[in-house]
């Protein structure tokens, strides 16, 4: 598929994605970028650069970590927006970017040295409202050779997040990853009609109920 035929298909996915990507690659050879588009809750809860709660999903800390978000975004978001549709797709991810920010803020508010970025709220928004649309998709994880089926990933996920949230100390945001697919979910529920009848029809049609 060529990069018309994908924006005509697309057209909000692919926009993101390639100006993800180029923001990001710009970040890796002017670092200054990060200090002006990273978000650092301290600043954000005094009321300063709010601008930086969207623009830290623009940057990426490096290149498996824009590799694995845009592979990622890649997979789902272009089936999304067609199901979707353009507005409502558009509109959930920039919401995701900012309600899956908004606990970060909160929790380290009084953390002067803690900084974000990142877009893996937003794309954890796009996978989930993806389930919801197709509960039983296999999907493949690292290391584990058979597909999963798309809601039994959801839920393990969400549980790794929330656990993960208290208890990890491996520098990654998972408050972003457990708040931006709470917000692919609600988002999805609200703006489009039918969905939960859908979700619910596939599983039932599947197990023969």
């Amino acid at each position: 598929m060529t990069l018309m035929e994908y924006f005509n298909i697309a057209p909000v996915a692919s926009l993101i994605f390639v100006f993800t990507i180029i923001t990001s690659l710009y970040a890796f050879y002017d670092h200054s970028i990060y200090g002006k588009f990273m978000l650092h809750p301290y600043t954000v809860s005094k009321g300063r650069n709010l601008y930086t709660i969207l623009t830290s999903g623009l940057i990426h800390a490096d290149w498996m970590h824009l590799f694995f978000n845009m592979f990622t975004f890649y997979a789902f978001a272009f089936q999304l927006e067609s199901m979707m549709g353009s507005w409502r797709f558009g509109l959930m991810y920039f919401v995701a970017l900012i309600l899956s920010d908004i606990p970060t803020i909160f929790r380290h508010k009084d953390t002067f040295n803690y900084n974000s970025l990142g877009a893996s709220g937003a794309i954890s928004a796009v996978v989930f409202s993806y389930i919801l649309y197709s509960p039983l998709t296999g999907l493949y994880l690292m290391f584990i050779p058979i597909p999963i089926p798309a809601i039994i990933f959801g839920v393990l996920y969400l549980f790794y997040c929330a656990y993960a949230s208290r208890n990890a100390r491996d520098h990654i945001n998972h408050d972003a990853h457990l708040f931006g697919a709470l917000t692919g979910l609600i988002f999805t529920i609200i703006f489009v009609p039918g969905i939960l009848e859908n979700f619910f029809t596939v599983i039932r049609t599947k197990l023969g109920i």
